[in-house]
């Protein structure tokens, strides 16, 4: 019987059997590379003249790998790197983790994320990864990967051979979940072809529904807050304070910290309500406008890359925008928080101050990657 587990919402799954299966196989895929004495790609070289230029960086690392987990596999900043260099010039796939007891586990939707996990959980790791000089190094890996995804190249796992994204599986997962025919529910610029006629990774992944697809149940002006995203609602708290601590799945952060200390956002929210909800990698990852009304301020804050260990504040430290619309039929003041997780996400807000919006046209996307929305 297949088994679907997803910690951090959908970002890790949580069997370390899931971990060490993809891990091993991506390490295997590797060393056939470098057996050919093959190079780095540049941005993976640029990366590691970047770390090993910096003798407290290097440190670091080595610490961390001391300090995870027996489980970890990553047990050099070499072994890192070749696996590095497989990941960044390769699309995602659609590939099931199947274990020896005949488990399935769905494809891991953030490759990088995983192969992180365990050094990014230590002391060591969180210190280095904190560092504004490693972030500003691994920040322009992924620019790089994250560009390689808007190529023609990136479309080449959106077929319907083993591996793509249109094949049975991959279109199984695409309409699991009450999401829908495909053809029926997104706009596709050939239904017919192979590729659907996306012509990159990101031109899929940003995809638009069908106007009859997601129907929005209409109401009398001023009663509905509609939800931003399709996702899945996590968590709901009423009556929040600005310096209130929400432990949300472990997490802490509070209205100060998640306006990056703008009180005056802050002081106008507290004693509202925060609803949170996480998207998965095969949901719909534009953002619509919950209610009519005119965008007041929009920020976008950048954050640390996989810096947050699961007990500490994951939203403070991730990239996230900020949209605040302003309802004039009684709802007032209110924010939409897009929260760009790991990998390559980025936070793509496509309206500015004094725009009057509704449910369409689109406040902007998640590109590549994107978890969160508050």
């Amino acid at each position: 019987m297949p088994v679907v587990s997803y910690p951090y919402n959908g970002c890790l799954p949580s069997g370390r059997s899931v971990y060490e299966t993809f891990i091993r196989e991506l390490l295997k895929e590797a060393r056939l590379i470098f057996k050919q004495n093959a190079k780095h790609t540049s941005s993976v070289d640029e990366f590691r003249k970047d770390i090993e230029a910096n003798p407290t960086m290097v440190d670091l690392f080595n610490k961390a790998i001391i300090q995870a987990s027996s489980d970890n596999l990553i047990t050099s900043l070499d072994i890192l790197l070749q696996a590095l260099d497989v990941i960044v010039v390769e699309p995602p796939r659609c590939v099931q983790a199947i274990l020896s007891d005949g488990t399935v586990h769905e494809p891991v939707g953030v490759p990088i994320y995983l192969l992180l996990d365990l050094l990014v959980n230590t002391s060591a790791g969180h210190e280095l990864f904190s560092m504004a000089v490693f972030n500003t190094a691994i920040k322009k890996l992924l620019d790089s990967w994250g560009r390689y995804l808007m190529t023609a190249d990136s479309a080449k796992t959106l077929t319907n051979e083993d591996g793509g994204w249109f094949s049975t599986l991959g279109l199984s997962l695409l309409q699991a979940d009450g999401r829908g025919n495909f053809d029926a529910t997104y706009v596709a610029p050939d239904p017919k072809a192979i590729n659907k006629g996306y012509t990159s990774w990101d031109a899929f992944f940003t995809r638009q529904v069908q106007p009859s697809a997601r129907p929005v149940e209409p109401a009398p002006p001023g009663t509905v807050i509609y939800n931003a995203c399709e996702s899945t609602v996590e968590r709901i708290r009423h009556n929040v304070q600005m310096h209130d601590k929400f432990w949300l799945k472990g997490m802490a952060y509070s209205l100060y910290d998640i306006f990056d200390g703008n009180e005056t956002i802050a002081k106008q929210l507290a004693g509202g309500t925060v609803y949170q909800a996480f998207l998965s990698p095969q949901d719909y990852h534009r953002w619509h406008s919950p209610v009519a009304g005119k965008v007041v301020d929009v920020t976008l804050i950048p954050g640390t890359y996989y810096a947050a260990l699961p007990d500490d504040g994951e939203y403070v430290a991730a990239t996230r925008a900020i949209i605040t619309i302003y309802n004039k039929n009684g709802i007032g003041l209110i924010a939409f928080i897009a929260v760009g997780m790991v990998e390559v996400s980025t936070c793509d807000i496509r309206v500015k101050p004094g725009d009057s919006v509704s449910r369409e046209p689109s406040l902007g996307c998640f590109t590549s990657e994107g978890h969160h929305m508050l």
